[in-house]
């Protein structure tokens, strides 16, 4: 039997008051049943996996394909879903709303906003961005079903690998309602301590290859959840890349995969 939009959000915010954990990135429905298959508790999209599938550069991806996207990745498992809406796919405090209830009508758990507008290349003035967060946390308690908002501040990505600046931000949004802050970009177990310990609310890290922390380290430095962006979309690409360059260099079809276990996942 599947589980209700609601039951799977208050699933997803019982996981921010346990043990820390990792929701890892699916690309798609079928990398969303594999994840559920090995046992993750909670899966988030990826703007930049989302976007390659459509043979796009990430931040080209529309409210409305993320929506469909959503809709998609939700009916593949019970597992919660929480879904990276970049700025909210807008500049106003009224586009992070509708974000937020367009993609809980989707079936989403939960969501993520950014402090960054891509069209403008800048970081919103704090002022500016927090009020979008309000925003965002007005829609999110508006709604039919649970959904835990997560706000995200964007420096460390962009110029500007401050941590008095991503406390402020943080602070601020924290204040506004956020549920999870999240500046990704952090590069040591020290700055993952120095966010944890600075607020109040849970954290989330994004981890990857550069950070070099295992799960337990990231704990250790005080994250609630750690998510992994696009790596999954790009550890799967780069492994096709690899046996489809050994097909047209060499002939060579030996790198070519079977469904495994991945046939009783998605026959589940």
């Amino acid at each position: 039997m599947s589980l209700s939009n609601q039951q799977k959000a208050e699933a997803f915010q019982a996981l921010h008051e346990g043990e820390p954990f990792v929701i890892p990135n699916p690309w798609d429905a079928g990398s969303a049943k594999v994840l559920a298959g090995l046992g993750f508790k909670a899966l988030a999209t990826t703007s930049s996996g989302l976007a390659f599938t459509l043979g796009r550069p990430d931040g080209s991806v529309t409210l409305d394909e993320v929506a469909a996207h959503v809709t998609s990745v939700n009916e593949a498992t019970d597992l919660p879903v929480s879904v990276d809406l970049e700025n909210g796919y807008g500049p106003a405090p009224e586009d992070a709303a509708r974000a937020i209830s367009t993609v809980a009508a989707a079936g989403a758990s939960g969501g993520s906003i950014e402090d960054y507008d891509r069209e403008e290349g800048r970081l919103y003035e704090l002022g500016e961005a927090t009020e979008r967060i309000a925003a965002a946390v007005e829609a999110a308690r508006n709604l039919d079903h649970n959904f835990t908002l997560t706000a995200r501040a964007e420096n460390h990505l962009h110029g500007n690998p401050d941590l008095e600046e991503t406390l402020a931000r943080l602070r601020a949004y924290e204040e506004a309602g956020a549920d999870v802050l999240y500046a990704p970009g952090l590069i040591s177990a020290e700055e993952i301590r120095t966010v944890c310990e600075g607020v109040s609310k849970p954290v989330n890290v994004l981890a990857f290859g550069r950070l070099g922390l295992s799960m337990s380290e990231i704990a250790d430095a005080g994250a609630q959840r750690v998510s992994v962006g696009g790596g999954l979309t790009w550890s799967a690409t780069n492994a096709a890349i690899e046996a489809a360059e050994r097909i047209i260099d060499d002939g060579d079809f030996s790198g070519m995969g079977t469904p495994g276990r991945v046939k009783e996942w998605l026959n589940s």
